[in-house]
């Protein structure tokens, strides 16, 4: 994090990263037909898959850091996570932006190393790194060759107690702070939209402040604002540190012990006490104009669970929903708009449910041809109040289901997606068990829940609807795809580049 370009690389890996955590698009199958074989065969080969896996093991130091292993002998190398359990929605009210702000001081200089020793440590040997910040943490990490580790984790665990900040250092990094907030937000009517869209659904969470912070109390931020966020919550009784890679246990218990078990536990940051939603009550749309706007777009986010604060049972239902409706070229909303009706170039849906308190699921969607944007959100609108009304089939739940199951394998082949996905799960209230049951937990939703999640979450009353325009239409009436565009294309996000509810914006 030594310069705005490593940031918006770093940042861009982050966002590739927590689009694991997302329903997944991809690996479709198709439903299986009426008489054909149920997945029992398809199912006994990933537990058998599952029982191989070397078996995550976790251990706490003297000073409360939890340790968590995760084995992966495929390849020399490993991966080192740091997780805070702090993140911008644990912010004290008026210094909005100051978790975001202190991941980047902690690439400055400590008592024991310069500044750029640590970056530049990890680069000679041809490893990479990354930081970010969420709602509900901050994370740091660096994948480099095995026999590097003892020195990372001796880095991390230096920079976790002898951080030195001073104004010499603090001012001029606030600058390049909200010079990221105009490139990432100012710059980008996307951005803005999904700003106003998050502060109109969180009335009363942190969640509607944005991670970056608002731009009038950024620029108010201060070394002695650092300082007391550094030392209440970066303590190692507020940690989770993740080791994924070619190690075993024991190593890795050696090598903790030396570094991070050396760092004095200097404070108790409490309960996570946060302000909660109330029940909605009022349907709220948000529409943003800009002559910067080429391709108009609609979504529409619907206040929900997630894992932390669902019933059970309805966080996986509302995974496999999400699917269903919008997780990909099977999907329906593919189906209607893009196949169908030939109105959207793309349109789809998908739950964010790693969270501490509040979970997001979202609908979205662009038009194509002459279609316009209304169009295009009624026809949304009518996929939903279709599925509520008539519900979901056992056939297309099998498929989702089907579709999950390949997702969380190829997540399994990625060392660094399988450390955040542990990371952020654990760093919002959930236990090494609760992660590793969620394959069986998905195994055992019923199409009963699956329906009464949809009429419990999927209700107008409960969502934000956000239309992006062009500054040439004075409604989505009147907002098309640009001229010359495809009458066909891929599926288009329309908040790609915006932030992800719940994750990262480093």
């Amino acid at each position: 994090m030594t310069s705005p370009l490593r940031r918006l690389r770093a940042s861009c890996l982050a966002a590739l990263l927590a689009g694991s955590m997302l329903t997944p698009a991809f690996a479709q199958t198709p439903a299986p037909q009426p008489g054909a074989p149920a997945a029992s065969a398809q199912t006994g080969a990933a537990a058998e898959a599952e029982a191989k896996r070397p078996k995550i093991e976790s251990f706490t130091l003297a000073n409360g850091l939890q340790v968590v292993v995760l084995p992966d002998h495929r390849a020399p190398i490993a991966t080192q996570m740091i997780w805070y359990k702090v993140g911008s929605a644990d912010e004290t009210p008026g210094v909005s932006g100051i978790a975001h702000f202190l991941e980047h001081l902690m690439f400055k200089g400590t008592k024991t190393h310069k500044e750029g020793e640590f970056s530049n440590a990890v680069s000679a040997i041809g490893g990479e790194e990354n930081a970010f910040t969420s709602y509900d943490y901050t994370a740091y990490y660096q994948q480099v060759p095995v026999e590097a580790l003892r020195d990372m984790m001796g880095f991390e665990a230096d920079r976790m107690e002898n951080l030195v900040l001073t104004d010499e250092v603090v001012l001029p990094e606030r600058d390049v702070i909200l010079e990221e907030r105009r490139m990432r937000i100012d710059n980008d009517p996307g951005a803005q939209l999904s700003e106003a869209v998050d502060a109109a659904l969180f009335q009363n969470s942190h969640y509607g402040i944005p991670v970056i912070g608002w731009r009038h109390e950024m620029e108010k931020l201060s070394r002695d604002d650092a300082i007391a966020f550094y030392n209440r919550y970066y303590t190692p009784n507020n940690a989770t540190l993740l080791i994924a890679g070619d190690v075993t246990l024991d190593q890795v218990r050696a090598m903790a012990e030396e570094t991070f078990g050396k760092v004095k536990r200097r404070a108790e940051p409490g309960e996570r006490d946060r302000p909660q939603e109330p029940e909605p009550r009022a349907t709220r749309t948000v529409s943003l104009s800009d002559p910067r706007v080429t391709q108009p777009s609609v979504q529409t986010t619907y206040l929900a669970p997630s894992e932390n604060t669902a019933k059970p049972g309805e966080a996986e239902s509302l995974d496999l929903l999400a699917d269903i409706l919008g997780g990909g070229a099977t999907s329906r909303l593919y189906r209607a708009l893009v196949v169908e009706q030939g109105i959207a170039a793309g349109t789809g849906a998908y739950y964010q449910g790693t969270a501490l308190d509040d979970g997001q699921f979202m609908t979205y969607g662009t038009p194509r041809g002459e279609a316009t944007l209304e169009q295009v959100e009624k026809a949304v609108d009518a996929e939903v109040e279709k599925l509520v009304k008539d519900g979901v089939t056992p056939a297309e739940l099998e498929s989702a289901k089907n579709r999950v199951r390949k997702a969380l394998i190829y997540q399994r082949d990625n060392q660094t997606s399988m450390a955040r996905r542990y990371g952020a799960a654990l760093s919002t209230g959930q236990t090494i068990a609760e992660i590793e049951s969620w394959p069986d937990r998905i195994e055992a939703v019923t199409v009963d829940q699956v329906n009464a999640a949809a009429r419990a979450y999927l209700q107008k009353k409960r969502s934000v609807t956000g239309t992006l325009l062009p500054a040439t239409a004075e409604s989505s009436a009147e907002a098309k795809a640009p001229e010359g565009s495809p009458a066909a294309a891929g599926a288009v996000d329309p908040t790609a580049g915006a932030p992800v509810p719940g994750d990262t914006r480093s």
